[in-house]
């Protein structure tokens, strides 16, 4: 039975102000107490404010959860996708409603300032009406048969209870992404959701509920990793769809090709902007800051390497270098604050830690923005000059942390972008079309930008990456791509019955 809309906002949030919110998991319609220890979520530009705290899910409620989704499969194909879609067009109506409740909810407990949490929200929205909207789009394919009478065509078919995993970046939009085309293409959903953002997933779980989302089709669970590790695992789970890190991806990818389920993963990224001679260098060091330090660097597109081609290594270093010293680092909510503060205190360490050993290691600090002398978890917005031996340039370290470098050709150049185990984005920044068909053709990544940002992307286009950054297989955001993923084919040969049967 679906919870009353009074039950929902008694365990969510309706006014985020500066109250510690009270969490639960959402289990077949039902927002339950979890088993284990408790937890809490806090806000990254005031540590000690408590935003969030709640019982994490163990086992036990990993096992009803998945229990729940199995049973609800077979009533949520049947509704069809149409009415499906209608769910998710519902759902974007009610986020659009709720729009900066959400927004001030995500920028308290993630840190992002309020304009990119606003636009996060924004995302998320067209994300929700462009899945709806695949609910009307031509799904099936015909092919000719040698028989007259006979016609081939396949059909889609949900893979049954998909197991999805989101970070804390975006913990909106990722959300978004992959549960509204699970949900669209007749799947059910057993989600687990970053620590350190649980409260921004039970809004968006309380708003999937609020639009029609039946008990059981959607399960929220919030636990640490190993609750996500034995989700994976569990033979219930037909797919899964995870973004996080390398490290924790290939674990995944070991629990569940081996069972057989089908597999979706994006794992980071680290990521180079080429700058060749006739490049508007004022354009592309505008970009390129921003793809560097927007959402602190939090992000895996952000720009992680800038290699200038030539001559023009020292302007576009001044042009940087203008632009990182005038950033502006504060909390997320102040007015001025075009960068926030990082997660939490281990990101803020294992940041700093890697730009001190870049030093150690013989980069140069070209520019560094300063800082508020506050308790938050801010980071430095840095520029370092160096050679592609540092460590910093094969290693991602996700902050507002970027590498100038120097090729003396194009070639070199690709050379020095291809040179890391990643392959998710890459920009180049030219109007020479020869340069910008090698750069597409030799370009290691999944996503190319031309004379723009190596951040950001379209709904309607596919999204992934190669090597490292993505599992080999099914991009994400594409209706084509998602329906892909979250679906199985089946080819069917319908021959007309002989006359006079």
């Amino acid at each position: 039975m679906t919870s009353t809309t009074a039950e929902r906002r008694s365990i969510s949030v309706t006014n985020p102000g500066q109250q510690t919110l009270g969490l639960k998991q959402l289990i077949n319609g039902q927002w339950v107490e979890g088993s284990g220890p408790a937890a809490t979520s806090s806000n990254p530009a005031l540590p000690q404010e408590v935003v969030a705290q709640y019982a994490t899910a163990t086992s036990t409620e990993l096992d009803h959860a998945l229990d729940a989704a199995t049973q609800a499969a077979a009533g949520w194909d049947r509704m069809g996708i149409i009415a499906r879609g209608n769910i998710l067009r519902r759902a974007a109506e009610i986020l659009g409603r709720r729009a900066e409740e959400v927004a001030q909810l995500m920028t308290r407990e993630q840190g992002k300032i309020l304009a990119d949490s606003r636009g996060e929200v924004g995302a998320s929205i067209e994300t929700l009406y462009y899945n709806a909207g695949s609910a009307r789009r031509a799904n099936a394919a015909v092919y000719p048969s040698a028989n007259p009478d006979e016609v081939v065509r396949t059909i889609r078919r949900p893979l049954g209870t998909v197991a999805v995993i989101t970070p804390w970046n975006f913990p909106l939009q990722i959300p978004a992404w992959k549960i509204a085309p699970a949900l669209l293409w007749g799947n059910t959903v057993v989600w687990k959701t970053a620590s350190d953002t649980p409260a921004t997933a039970v809004m968006f779980a309380e708003i999937l509920e609020e639009a029609g989302v039946p008990a059981g089709v959607l399960n929220l669970l919030l636990g640490p990793g190993a609750l996500g590790s034995e989700l994976v695992a569990d033979p219930r789970a037909d797919a899964v769809t995870f973004t996080g890190s390398v490290e924790v991806g290939h674990r995944i990818r070991e629990k569940t090709v081996l069972r057989g389920a089908k597999l979706q993963m994006e794992l980071g990224g680290h990521n180079a902007a080429i700058v060749l001679p006739d490049a508007d260098l004022a354009t592309a060091a505008d970009f390129i800051t921003a793809a560097a330090t927007g959402s602190t660097g939090q992000k895996c597109t952000a720009t992680r390497r800038v290699i200038a081609v030539g001559a023009i290594h020292d302007q576009l270093r001044d042009e940087l270098v203008k632009r990182f010293n005038a950033l502006n680092v504060g909390a997320g909510t102040d007015a001025g604050a075009g960068i926030g503060p990082v997660v939490n205190e281990r990101a803020r360490r294992d940041i700093d830690e890697a730009v001190q050993q870049a030093e150690a290691e013989g980069a140069q600090v070209l520019a560094r923005a300063p800082i508020p002398d506050a308790e938050g978890h801010f980071v430095a917005p840095t520029l370092l000059g160096g050679t592609s031996e540092l460590t910093i340039c094969r290693e991602e370290v996700f902050g507002p942390v970027t590498t100038l470098l120097r090729a003396e050709s194009l070639e070199e150049a690709i050379e020095l972008a291809n040179a890391t185990e990643f392959g998710l984005t890459a920009s180049v920044f030219t109007s020479d079309e020869r340069s910008i068909r090698r750069c597409l053709n030799d370009l290691v990544a999944g996503l190319i930008k031309v004379n723009g940002p190596s951040t950001g992307s379209e709904v309607h286009a596919p999204f992934g990456g190669l090597r490292d950054s993505s599992q080999p297989g099914p991009r994400e955001q594409n209706s084509d791509a998602a329906s892909d993923f979250f679906t199985l084919t089946k080819t069917a040969y319908l021959r007309l019955a002989p006359e006079g049967a």
